[in-house]
């Protein structure tokens, strides 16, 4: 009897550690004020929790999958009048509640949150200091900071190895290039009146963020550090994300409910994918297989089968589903 209760014991124990392994889709819900755990196999929410603030737009996660960090910005958009987020929530994600916050000390409007595998620190971009922040997750102690050097630096991406950031910098319209060891500023490109969003290419080679004063999107060359060329967009972009294979590039056009699909070859719009309201922000699965697409406005995430670039399916999500991440 013992080692039939203790077999089953392990076999309880095994399954849960099982369903623990799984990713977990994190959607970070602006309206609601809270974070989705998302099953994507079931393709179901699986749990709400809230977020400790108003309100919390992106969302990081840490690399065993067990935490979640979802900075507090305000009720405010960027640049537009409203109160400034002063600090970061910290989530438990087995528990499933907040379990500890760091306060920037005043208000910053931290936006987006990035966890470097490599140092092992959390980054922060804090918009009214024009800096990223830079924390340690292990004691969540703020232990620096890299200048921007400019206003509303929004969205922040990392090269594979760490070594340098981009910031997408909303109202100047620039990207600024950091030195993420030294925590410094390297060089500010110009690149529009106003640009959203910003994404590294797998090889670190380019790095695009989308115009808002026109249907284009602007390809950065990282080596010199100047804008390389423009793809012309269906509608003006903002998020995206580049395939495994690094062969497409996925754009986000909230007001056309669409997400085009770029040749990185040709440097142009190979097609276009209808999806719910908003489109906003786009990761891709572990395997490479979808595309899974935060739609602002219709509180849902867009699963694209990138075999046949087709909806595959719809997720509920919270009100105004928007940062996504992986907890794997």
């Amino acid at each position: 009897m013992r080692w039939v209760m203790f077999a089953a014991a392990m076999s309880f124990s095994t399954t849960i550690v099982s369903a623990q392994s799984e990713p977990l889709l994190l959607v970070a819900n602006q309206g609601s004020r809270d974070l989705s755990l998302i099953d994507p196999g079931a393709a179901k929410q699986i749990a709400a929790v809230a977020v400790g603030g108003v309100t919390g737009h992106e969302v990081a996660a840490s690399p065993d999958g067990k935490t979640a960090y979802v900075p507090i910005y305000g009720d405010s958009g960027v640049g537009a009048p409203g109160t400034d987020g002063r600090v970061l929530s910290v989530i438990d994600l087995a528990s499933r509640r907040v379990v500890g916050t760091v306060d920037f000390g005043h208000g910053v409007r931290p936006h987006c949150a990035v966890y470097d595998k490599n140092s092992g620190l959390l980054y922060v971009t804090t918009e009214l200091d024009k800096t990223v922040s830079v924390i340690d997750p292990k004691t969540l102690k703020i232990v620096g900071s890299v200048p921007t050097g400019q206003e509303q630096s929004h969205m922040l991406a990392l090269t594979r190895d760490g070594s340098r950031g981009y910031t997408a910098n909303v109202g100047p319209g620039t990207v600024s290039v950091l030195d993420m060891k030294a925590r410094k500023t390297v060089a500010i490109i110009p690149v529009s009146g106003e640009i959203q969003r910003i994404a590294a290419s797998r090889d670190d080679s380019m790095v695009f963020t989308a115009d808002q004063t026109m249907p284009r999107l602007a390809v950065i060359d990282t080596g010199t550090n100047k804008v390389k060329t423009w793809v012309a967009l269906p509608a003006v972009g903002y998020g995206t994300a580049q395939t495994l294979d690094g062969l497409w590039l996925l754009v986000a056009m909230r007001n056309a409910k669409q997400v085009a699909v770029v040749d990185l070859k040709g440097m142009k719009v190979a097609r276009t994918i209808d999806v719910p309201g908003g489109p906003a922000e786009i990761v891709m699965s572990e395997d490479g297989k979808m595309a899974y697409v935060a739609c602002n406005y219709a509180d849902k995430v867009a699963v694209i089968d990138l075999a046949d670039w087709k909806v595959a399916r719809t997720i509920d999500a919270g009100k105004f589903a928007d940062g996504l991440a992986w907890a794997r």
